[in-house]
């Protein structure tokens, strides 16, 4: 089965270094098949046996941890569970240009559900933030120029935001594209 792992807050300022390189080889040590990168942000697609996600989580992020010396929180979605979650994005998703709409998705990592991530997001927000979600994603927009109103910046370091790793709308379609390809 086709794999993508979304790794959270790593290369970040500096921080929790990990050469896509040494990434992809950390994934090929564990047996995986066909593994690729994208980007620096640590997005790794694989191909896999075990059907078990929970465990390839606990696989990943051990071996991470084994090999570069510091935990890192993983997410990991099948090929058909991100294509069925980006075929139901808003129509507000991800259209126009990044300096007029900000657009984000935020993968939940398991056992947190997009439902508890959105119910969060929504309790705290009365501001110009749009929000939905399908799957393990909540889709997240609104005016870049609002961005200094929304909920979004102003729960960095608390639980909810743990629970989550962003991409920007134009890496996640490319993260699409790259799953669709093979």
């Amino acid at each position: 089965m086709k794999y993508v792992c979304l790794l959270r807050g790593i290369n970040v300022g500096g921080n929790n270094k990990v050469s896509m390189s040494d990434l992809r080889q950390c994934f090929l040590d564990l047996g995986f098949e066909n593994v690729s990168t994208y980007i620096n942000s640590g997005n790794v697609f694989f191909d896999a046996k075990e059907t078990n996600v929970p465990k390839l989580i606990a696989q990943c992020e051990t071996a991470i941890k084994e090999r570069f010396g510091f935990p890192v929180v993983v997410t990991i979605i099948s090929k058909d569970e991100f294509v069925n979650a980006l075929s139901k994005a808003p129509s507000w998703w991800g259209n126009g240009d990044r300096k007029v709409i900000r657009s984000e998705a935020l993968f939940v990592i398991p056992p947190t559900t997009a439902d508890e991530v959105l119910k969060e997001l929504r309790r705290k927000s009365d501001a110009p933030d749009k929000f939905a979600s399908s799957g393990h994603v909540v889709f997240w927009s609104l005016p870049t120029a609002e961005y200094n109103k929304s909920i979004v910046p102003k729960i960095i370091g608390t639980p909810v935001y743990r629970r989550f790793t962003m991409r920007g709308s134009n890496t996640t379609k490319k993260l699409l594209s790259l799953l669709e390809a093979v």
